[in-house]
Parts: structure tokens; sequence; C-alpha cells
């Protein structure tokens, strides 16, 4: 059986967008970025919701041939993973291995859960609340940056309590912290 792992960059107080929309402050440098690679290695199918799976579709064309390593490297690990994409607007998907579906179904997910070879991976807030709620999540992943936003989309849901495990943290030169909990 596999994990559903949610791991998400946020803010120190609690935010993966400000106010404005914007995440730029949450861009991870070369050693951030090789780490999420790491921690992405194992994932085979990545659920998302519409708005990052728009942000994140630019991995499937973005020309590599100039681009360090560790870009190149995140880039083949996206175009080879599965994606499962939750949307009621989006048509058609703009990337290979992706799948539209309308509706989060839980038990389809459990189902996935049981069936993969390889851990599964939620990104978006608001589709990883959904997963937190059903009970789905295993493990979370936290990137905090060193920056306080002050409001914005939240990284985790407000109106739930989980007791979580702490099972691993990790200081980074450029002030991230990594927090690893599982449920």
């Amino acid at each position: 059986m596999a994990d559903l792992i949610y791991a998400a960059l946020a803010s120190l107080d609690g935010y993966i967008e400000d106010e404005d929309g914007k995440f730029d402050w949450a861009k991870p440098d070369e050693d951030v970025h090789t780490f999420v690679n790491e921690l992405e290695r194992g994932v085979g199918t990545y659920l998302y919701g519409r708005r990052l799976y728009e942000t994140l579709a630019v991995w499937e064309t973005v020309p590599l041939d100039e681009q360090p390593g560790y870009i190149r490297d995140y880039a083949e690990l996206w175009r080879d993973s599965d994606k499962i994409v939750y949307s009621r607007t989006l048509d058609a998907p703009s990337s290979s291995r992706t799948r539209i579906e309308r509706d989060f179904d839980a038990d389809a997910v459990r189902r996935l859960k049981d069936e993969a070879e390889r851990d599964l991976a939620v990104g978006g807030a608001e589709l990883a609340a959904e997963a937190f709620r059903a009970g789905l999540v295993d493990e979370l992943h936290l990137l905090l940056a060193p920056v306080l936003v002050g409001g914005g989309k939240r990284a985790l849901p407000d109106d739930m309590r989980l007791p979580l495990e702490l099972v691993g943290e990790r200081r980074f030169d450029s002030g991230f912290v990594h927090l690893h909990y599982r449920t």
C-alpha cells in the first residue's frame, strides 16, 4: 500500500500564497530544490487541484538544455509521473500522463493507494484539505520559508484537529526549515 504525501512550501506563518496570490517569496534555492527532488523521487502519481496543476504544467515544456542539473532532474521527475487533476472547469490536460477528474472521490483515492506500487502526493491546499478530512494523508512535509506574509491561502486546513508525529527536520543555509510528520 502506498502512502499519500502532502508537501508544501509555506511562509513561517503558514501561507502558500500571500493575499495577492503571489508565492515568489517561497522560491527554493538549489539546496532546497535538490532536497525536494529527493522527497519526490518516490512519487508515482500526483493528485492536483486545477490551479496548482496549471502552475506546474510548465515543467512539461520547459527547455532543459540550458537549465542546471537540479532543474532538469525535477522536470524529468514531473514528466515521468502520472497526474490526476481535479477540476470542474478544465476540459483537457496540457501534459502527458494526465487525466481529469471532476470531483474528489475519497474511496477512489483509497483504492488508488491500495493498488499503487509507488507513493502518491497531493498538491494544492484545498485538495489537500479534502484528503486530510477524509483521513487519507499519511505524511506531511512542510518547507517553511523565512518570511511572514500576514495572510493569503493557508497551507493547512483551519477547521480540523489532527495529532502528528514529528519524524524529521532539517535546516537550510537559506533559512528554510523542513518538518516531516506522519499522521
